[in-house]
């Protein structure tokens, strides 16, 4: 969700009162309630203008349903537009499977370090299982506090992970009541794979990326290659066409752009550079030669903040992503 959005959110809430934003907030994720918050505290003064065009623009929404009894649908609409396709389908399959997961609901609002001390004395099979169910960046804070050996112990299970059993499930509702004094009834079964595997590991920094999959290789070549095949690295925008790089330049800041292009290769920086305007990028360029030295973490950090934006734009259909694969860059 762009930036605007989120303020159009937030804006939106502050019109609706403190009772009614309060009803909102009670059916948001952690990452959601976080955004919205941040937004709403940076907020001094809403002219009535920007009022009047979030309450406007949540009024056309609602205009257009044709039968307020088709309220699946409806809330499907309203969630997507406020919070983004991929996060809006995972709130909606908390709501509309009546999935009790409260358990896993605390270690949501967790920070990845506390959540790791509660676990990494499991199984890895229970720490995979458990990790499928939590956000693909919180389950890899988690792993990155991880020793390397079950962590990639973790990983080759989450990989090869389709669907968690009844058994599974029980087993894991047994550890969660007695770390975290959740539910002893768990009803979502989230599935694991090569897919989810990737998508971890893309949040990943470089090293741990390299030695995680050097040690999946060594168990089975063929799933490292099918993990491999499904990640999407800052150098692959090299694949994509002009018209999706010209959409994904729209929606990602200038100054983010600047570090991630520190650890890029020229010919990544060239097609960026053509599909821009000839000011905004001679303007680039003289950023980057001002800029002057950039620490990697800090170029990796702002490079998966664009990833995010692509996966996104490419989840609504509104780019297509070229090649999978390739090698981390450098930093020059």
């Amino acid at each position: 969700m762009s930036d605007a959005g989120i303020r159009r959110s937030a804006v939106l809430l502050f019109s609706l009162g403190q009772a009614q934003a309060v009803e909102v907030f009670k059916y948001l994720g952690p990452k959601e309630v976080q955004k919205l918050s941040l937004a709403m505290a940076a907020i001094n003064n809403v002219n009535h203008d920007e009022v009047d065009v979030a309450v406007n623009l949540f009024r056309e929404q609602c205009a257009q349903r044709a039968s307020i009894g088709a309220s699946d649908e409806y809330l499907r609409n309203v969630l997507t537009e406020a919070l983004g396709a991929d996060k809006a389908g995972n709130l909606l399959d908390k709501i509309m499977q009546g999935a009790d997961n409260s358990g896993i609901e605390s270690l949501k609002w967790m920070d990845p370090s506390s959540a790791a001390d509660l676990i990494r004395n499991e199984h890895p099979q229970i720490i995979a299982t458990i990790l499928v169910h939590l956000e693909p960046d919180m389950s890899s804070g988690i792993l990155q506090c991880f020793p390397e050996r079950l962590r990639n112990e973790v990983l080759i299970r989450t990989a090869t992970l389709e669907g968690v059993q009844p058994t599974a499930i029980r087993e894991l509702n047994d550890v969660l009541t007695q770390l975290l004094s959740g539910s002893d009834r768990i009803k979502k079964s989230a599935a694991g794979g090569v897919g989810l595997t990737a998508e971890i590991l893309n949040f990943m920094g470089s090293n741990v990326e390299v030695s995680a999959l050097s040690y999946i290789r060594e168990y089975d070549p063929e799933l490292a290659l099918r993990i491999q095949d499904k990640m999407f690295v800052f150098e692959n925008l090299l694949d994509i066409d002009d018209r999706s790089i010209q959409i994904i330049l729209r929606e990602v800041q200038s100054d983010s752009l600047v570090v991630a292009l520190k650890g890029t290769s020229a010919s990544l920086r060239e097609k960026i550079f053509k599909n821009m305007s000839q000011r905004a990028a001679e303007m680039l360029r003289d950023d980057l030669e001002a800029k002057g030295p950039v620490k990697l973490a800090e170029v990796e950090a702002e490079q998966k903040e664009i990833l995010k934006i692509v996966r996104k734009l490419a989840d609504e259909g509104q780019i297509v992503l070229g090649g999978k694969g390739g090698d981390e860059g450098l930093v020059e």
